[in-house]
């Protein structure tokens, strides 16, 4: 039988990985009686974890949720996984309490996992504007609520009623994917241009997301009403198929020549389509449409006209 410290650190680690679990198969997991999985319980709870003894049958065990923070159990990949993870957060809408949390979790990791977590150093850098955490916490309860979430968007009047589904991050910022009320159509709202209203509205029944996939749905929001880009082209690329393939994305590469190849891609604009081409840095050949073709046009207008003398872009 192993000692009674090794014992309880094995036990808890396997409270932690299901929800519940019967009193004998306990018993057998740690090949010990069930009156010794009983007393360990009962130290457990003496350490301050929650153990509930579920009913039934055989009766059990359930690891349940405490009015404080016990110690946690992890294992050394889940610990630099966490470690690693609060890095990036600390780049985030709650950088400061990630912060905090990761020098907690660093001071009590063993020396052969704080060199791990060292070594494996996460700059995350902020591109998007950031979002009160009070706000991201309303929006997270009225979804988790299902109530009617009433706000303030972007300071505009009157404030919009909608019911709140979704609470997602698309590059770096926090967008609510909700129902709209007033407009009767499915909205994107972003996070740091909403102020919650208080009370919330009345509960709701949850209505489909079109597709069932949030993520999916809104990419296709980005993209446009059918779920792709709402302006698609082509050119003649002079670069290998294999060099312009690293960096089209999502794009559709297939090989022309040896030095050549066709690219199509797809924009929210036809001047950002035509820009997205020209980033290649490579000569090419407008192909199709003739959309393409004046975008193009413009472009050009408008980056000679940024640094001809007397143009947009000069100077005093």
């Amino acid at each position: 039988m192993p000692k009674t410290s090794a014992r309880l650190l094995a036990l808890l680690s396997l409270l932690q990985a299901r929800r519940d679990w019967p009193g004998a198969l306990l018993a057998e997991r740690l090949a010990v009686s069930p009156r010794t999985v009983r007393r360990d319980v009962d130290r457990l709870r003496d350490l301050g974890y929650p153990v509930v003894a579920t009913k039934g049958p055989d009766g059990g065990y359930r690891l349940g949720a405490g009015t404080h923070l016990p110690p946690l159990l992890f294992d050394d990949d889940q610990a630099v996984a966490l470690a690693v993870a609060l890095q990036v957060a600390t780049g985030t809408d709650t950088g400061e309490a990630a912060a905090r949390a990761l020098n907690t979790v660093r001071q009590v990791m063993p020396a052969r996992l704080r060199h791990r977590v060292d070594t494996f150093r996460v700059t995350a850098v902020e591109q998007a504007p950031r979002v009160d955490g009070g706000v991201l916490a309303a929006l997270g309860a009225a979804v988790h609520a299902r109530e009617v979430l009433r706000f303030d968007y972007d300071g505009r009047f009157p404030p919009r009623r909608a019911e709140p589904h979704h609470l997602v991050i698309r590059n770096g910022r926090w967008y609510l994917v909700a129902w709209d009320l007033d407009r009767g159509d499915w909205r994107t709202f972003r996070a740091d241009r909403i102020a919650p209203r208080v009370p919330t509205g009345p509960r709701f029944t949850p209505r489909d997301l079109p597709g069932g996939d949030v993520a999916a749905f809104v990419t296709a929001r980005f993209r446009g009403a059918e779920g792709d880009w709402p302006c698609r082209g082509e050119v003649v690329l002079h670069l290998p198929a294999a060099v312009a393939s690293r960096y089209a994305g999502e794009g559709v590469v297939e090989e022309v020549g040896p030095d050549r190849c066709r690219l199509a891609l797809g924009s929210w604009s036809w001047t950002a389509l035509a820009a997205a081409f020209a980033r290649f840095d490579a000569d090419f050949e407008a192909v199709e449409p003739v959309e393409l073709r004046e975008a193009f046009t413009r472009l050009a207008r408008r980056c000679a006209g940024a640094v001809a003398p007397g143009g947009p872009g000069t100077t005093a």
